[in-house]
């Protein structure tokens, strides 16, 4: 196909055929053709598509890029941008309230769950002595079936003799906690930090290995003060943002 039957193909003469790709992928993502994290065609498909060179499609997606509707990973391609989930912490942090003010569906899957020596970190963050035992659940949470943070969660199993066996039966966290008698908890601490995910959590979040991941340590105690969970969580920066009240 010639450049000027592209041109045709695409539409009115005289307006710049990267813009005429930019209309059409907006229009096919609006539409919902193309969905949130779906896979671009290749350049040289697309080349093909619109009859143009890869160089107006290298100038199509870059404008795609910077009007966030569109993310390109180098070596894997260009995909649809996900929807940005703001992750309010405040002092009472739930994950399904979180997913479900974004009119999304909370679910999770257990990744481990056991009771474990506490290494030095974790007995710090708890208050409890190095090797003491903890319960460790780790969790995939998904919203609308899309992952969007790994948990890793850990109370003291001395103070919750009963708690990995409740746990196991398939009760949530706060439900867990309240059957223990922590009828509520709230946020004290929460640091954050971030790094490159290594290749099982990039694997797990279903996100490149160039794009870090943000992480938060937190420490969660019931209403005298008492600590009772200490938690560490990872969450892919494509699809997630922190945000933090007053």
């Amino acid at each position: 196909m010639t450049m000027e039957a592209g041109a045709r193909a695409l539409g009115v003469r005289g307006v710049a055929l990267w813009r005429r790709i930019v209309e059409a992928v907006e229009q096919e993502i609006a539409a919902g053709a193309l969905a949130p994290g779906a896979k671009l065609a290749t350049e040289a498909q697309m080349a093909v598509r619109f009859g143009v060179n890869r160089h107006t499609v290298r100038r199509a997606l870059e404008e795609l890029s910077r009007n966030g509707l569109v993310r390109v990973e180098q070596g894997r391609g260009s995909f649809v941008a996900e929807d940005v989930l703001d992750y309010t912490i405040g002092p009472r942090t739930r994950f399904s309230e979180w997913i479900r003010r974004h009119n999304k569906e909370p679910s999770g899957r257990t990744l481990d769950l056991r009771e474990v020596p506490a290494d030095q970190a974790v007995a710090a963050g708890l208050g409890i002595r190095t090797g003491a035992k903890v319960v460790r659940l780790e969790r995939l949470g998904l919203a609308d079936g899309r992952p969007v943070s790994i948990g890793v969660h850990h109370f003291p199993a001395a103070r919750f003799p009963k708690l990995l066996a409740v746990l196991r039966d398939g009760a949530g966290i706060s439900e867990a906690l309240a059957q223990a008698g922590v009828e509520d908890y709230r946020r004290q601490v929460t640091r954050v930090s971030a790094r490159m995910p290594t290749e099982a959590e990039a694997a797990l979040l279903g996100m490149p290995r160039n794009r870090p991941l943000l992480m938060t340590e937190n420490i969660n105690v019931d209403a005298a003060g008492a600590v009772v969970e200490f938690g560490l969580s990872r969450y892919p920066t494509p699809r997630v943002q922190l945000v933090f009240e007053p």
